[in-house]
């Protein structure tokens, strides 16, 4: 009998890459993206581990799942900083670009 594909072992590898890929969209996008690719392997790897001679496809589910994860810390990690950023200049340079340029070179000035 031929193998099978692994179900969602692609679609896992591409949302990993895009979860990395998109974490420069303020995390909003890359960790919704990364959960999904993780909660998707975790359901291909108990589908693989029932029936291993049956499907193919699991080193794209672990790459994926490795992605997933790499995207899902570098998105929560760009996240925090944005929030860190909103908290050191504050949300009412959002609406006034003098007002944030004035903000950004006092944080220059204070080191």
């Amino acid at each position: 009998m031929e193998k099978q594909q692994l179900p969602n072992s692609t679609l896992i590898l591409v949302f990993g890459i895009i979860s990395i890929v998109l974490c420069w969209c303020y995390g909003i996008i890359g960790i919704p993206l990364a959960i999904v690719a993780l909660v998707l392997a975790g359901k291909a790897k108990k589908t693989y581990l029932e029936n291993p001679e049956q499907y193919s496809g699991y080193q794209n589910m672990k790459a994926g799942k490795i992605l997933a994860i790499i995207g899902l810390i570098l998105n929560i990690l760009f996240l925090c900083y944005i929030v860190w950023i909103f908290s050191q200049i504050g949300w009412e340079v959002f609406g006034d670009p003098e007002l944030m340029m004035e903000r950004l070179e006092e944080m220059k000035a204070n080191g």
